[in-house]
C-alpha cells in the first residue's frame, strides 16, 4: 500500500529508477517565526518549536526508512530558518556553491553552511552573486533549472553555470507566495517534473511546456500548502501529507508518494524540500 497520510505506515517500494540520495538536514531546535520575509510568515502568531521538532523527526525517520544517507548540521541560536537546509547551497560534482542570502536576517546561514561543506570534504565555491541554494536551483537530468524574481539574482545563473559547466535554464517567478523555485516546481526523476503554471511568467511557462510536455500540472490547492515542495529518489516521492491530488497524480504514473505533515514548519514558508539539501559527490 502507498501511504499519503502517516509516515509511520510507510510502504517503501523499489524501482530501477530509485536512488539512495545523500542529504543534509538541520534540526529545528531554534525554529520560530520572529520576522517576516515571505507571505507565509506571521511573527505575531505563536509557533510551537516542540511540534516542529516532532514533525521534522518524522521526515528524518522517513528518509532513514528509505535508506537515504542523512547528514546533520547543527543549527545556530538566532538563525531559526537554518532548518530549511536546501537554501544553504547547491552541491554537485563534489563542489558546494555557497548561498548568499537576499535578506540580512538569514545572511549568517551562508557561512555556516560553507563551513560545514569544507569540514566534510566538499570543495566550496564562494558566491559573488545573491542566491539561495537549492531553493532556486534544481537539477533535472544534466540541466540546472534556475529561478529569479524574489530571492536569487539572475547573475547567479551565470555564476553557477561557470562553476559546474552544465546547461542552466533561467526561469522567472512572479507569485510572491512561491518565492523559491522549489515551492513551485518539483523534480520527480531525471526527465519528469511537476509545477504550478501560475507561479511563472509567460516566457518561463513556454520553456517548461516545451522541455517537459509530460509534466505533472499541480493544482492551486496542493501548491498552496507547498505540496510541490517535495523530495524524490526517482520512485519514492516524499510530499506534504495534505497534497492529495498530487499524491494521486504520482501514483497514477507509477511513483510511490509518501505523505509527511510539516504544518508547523509551513509557518516559516517551508516544507519537505526546504528541509532537504542533496549532497551530490
Amino acid at each position: 500500500m502507498t501511504n499519503t497520510l502517516a509516515p509511520e505506515n510507510i510502504a517503501v517500494t523499489t524501482d530501477t529508477k530509485a536512488t539512495k540520495p545523500s542529504v543534509l538536514m538541520c534540526r529545528p531546535e531554534h525554529f520560530t517565526v520572529s520576522y517576516r520575509i515571505n507571505p507565509w510568515m506571521h511573527p505575531e502568531e505563536p509557533t510551537d518549536t516542540s511540534l516542529a521538532l516532532t514533525q521534522w523527526n518524522a521526515l528524518y525517520d522517513t528518509y532513514q526508512d528509505l535508506g537515504f544517507d542523512v547528514h546533520l548540521i547543527d543549527g545556530l541560536q538566532g538563525l531559526p530558518d537554518m532548518v530549511y537546509a536546501a537554501n544553504g547551497g547547491f552541491v554537485l560534482d563534489g563542489i558546494a556553491y555557497g548561498a548568499k542570502f537576499h535578506y540580512p536576517e538569514r545572511g549568517p546561514e551562508g557561512p555556516a553552511y560553507m563551513e560545514w561543506f569544507r569540514a566534510n570534504g566538499f570543495q566550496v565555491a564562494e558566491p559573488q552573486e545573491v542566491n539561495e541554494g537549492e531553493g532556486d536551483f534544481l537539477l533535472v537530468g544534466d540541466s540546472i533549472l534556475a529561478a529569479s524574481g524574489f530571492r536569487s539574482d539572475s547573475g547567479s545563473h551565470q555564476e553557477i553555470a561557470s562553476i559546474y559547466g552544465r546547461e542552466v535554464v533561467s526561469l522567472q517567478l512572479i507569485n510572491p507566495s512561491y518565492y523559491h523555485l522549489d515551492t513551485a516546481l518539483a523534480v520527480i526523476d531525471p526527465t519528469t517534473i511537476a509545477y504550478l503554471p501560475s507561479a511563472f511568467d509567460d516566457a518561463s511557462l513556454s520553456i517548461l511546456r516545451k522541455r517537459y510536455p509530460d509534466a505533472i500540472i499541480a493544482t492551486e490547492e496542493d501548491a498552496s500548502i507547498l505540496g510541490l515542495n517535495s523530495f524524490s529518489d526517482g520512485h519514492n516521492v516524499v510530499i506534504a501529507a495534505r497534497a492529495t491530488t498530487f499524491a494521486k497524480d504520482l501514483l497514477d504514473r507509477g511513483y510511490n508518494p509518501i505523505g509527511v505533515d510539516l504544518s508547523e514548519l509551513l509557518l516559516g514558508g517551508g516544507g519537505v524540500k526546504c528541509c532537504t539539501l542533496e549532497l551530490r559527490s
